[in-house]
């Protein structure tokens, strides 16, 4: 018996399978090529601005289960907030100094690092950072999420550096930077 012919299904023009590994890259590059992120960013110009401050991570690797929670449920309130009738762009950033990118470079390089100079070491970690923004970068627009992928803000630019630099020059101007013993911390009985 053919229960295929037992069972009443309405005829439809989609697909019985929905070929994700082939039709997903498809409708992203469609997303892409329209300049649909774009197109809602200018639709919603003028809108009262919603903006979420995205943490972000570091570029140490390729993104894993919980950086793929940590944007998508990101996209959902942007989204959202845009359905809403808000400006809510998504300006994504990447985190590019410090121990986890040190620690994987350190491993690269091994002994050679010893024959190095702390200024060849840094642009070893900006390569390596460099790196990872550009998989992340594509790995996160691959997930789906919209945003402005091409200009994000990145902990090692140049200009985010000199932003630093001026704030922590506020801050010993104001008095607020002092040095003094640090705190041990010790087991009470």
């Amino acid at each position: 018996m053919d229960l295929k012919n037992t069972v009443n299904l309405p005829k439809t023009n989609f697909p019985m399978k929905a070929s994700l590994p082939s039709s997903e890259p498809q409708i992203l590059e469609r997303w892409e090529k329209s300049g649909l992120y774009q197109e809602i960013r200018q639709t919603r110009s003028g809108a009262p601005v919603f903006t979420l401050h995205d943490g972000p991570p570091y570029a140490n690797g390729n993104i894993h289960l919980g950086h793929a929670e940590n944007k998508i449920l990101k996209d959902f309130i942007v989204k959202s907030r845009t359905m809403a009738g808000f400006n809510a762009p998504y300006i994504p950033g990447w985190d590019c100094h410090g121990l986890p990118i040190e620690i994987k470079v350190e491993q690269a390089l091994g002994k050679k690092k010893a024959s190095m100079s702390l200024t060849e070491i840094r642009q070893e970690c900006r390569k390596y950072a460099e790196r990872f923004v550009d998989l992340q970068r594509q790995e996160f627009k691959r997930l789906g999420i919209l945003g402005e992928w091409e200009t994000p803000y990145l902990t090692m630019s140049r200009e985010y550096e000199a932003a630093t630099a001026r704030t922590f020059g506020k801050f010993v101007e104001k008095g607020f930077l002092y040095k003094r013993l640090k705190p041990v911390h010790r087991r009470v009985s």
